[in-house]
């Protein structure tokens, strides 16, 4: 175990230990990455209706907005930043109404199970790691590269 070392002009660069590593930002521009195309090329390659086809892709979009403004919102509010009732709640609603959508929409679907999951996986994916994206381009632009 090493010896606590003073600060010297060598080592007075530290990291701040709030601002998002590169490796948290790339996996999760990765992770949304995949979820997405992968969702993207599922629908691409299947064998349904072009309006069916249109209906995943606008719930995919739908979602994804969706997310992010909660993310936002919930942020704002816990930095004391004004966030009006109804926007939070119309951010809670939309996320919400697109799993339900999406949910509803595979359960009718048909198609094998197998197809209804990967949809469902990728969505998840996409909708989890666009809430990280945003978090980590946020705490970026307001942590920056200051010092400790």
């Amino acid at each position: 175990m090493e010896p606590l070392t003073n600060r010297t002009e060598e080592n007075s660069k530290i990291r701040n230990p709030f601002k998002p590593t590169a490796a948290f930002i790339g996996a999760s521009w990765f992770a949304l990455l995949t979820g997405a195309m992968s969702y993207c090329i599922g629908l691409w390659n299947a064998g349904m209706a072009l309006n069916e086809k249109g209906y995943y892709f606008t719930i995919l979009l739908f979602g994804l907005f969706a997310v992010i403004s909660v993310q936002k919102s919930v942020r704002d509010r816990a930095e004391g930043l004004a966030v009006t009732d109804l926007y939070y709640g119309i951010s809670w609603f939309a996320t919400i109404a697109s799993m339900l959508l999406l949910t509803i929409g595979l359960w009718n679907a048909n198609m094998a199970l197998s197809e209804k999951g990967f949809y469902a996986m990728a969505f998840c994916l996409s909708m989890f790691s666009a809430i990280a994206v945003q978090k980590n381009t946020r705490d970026a632009k307001l942590i920056g590269d200051k010092e400790l």
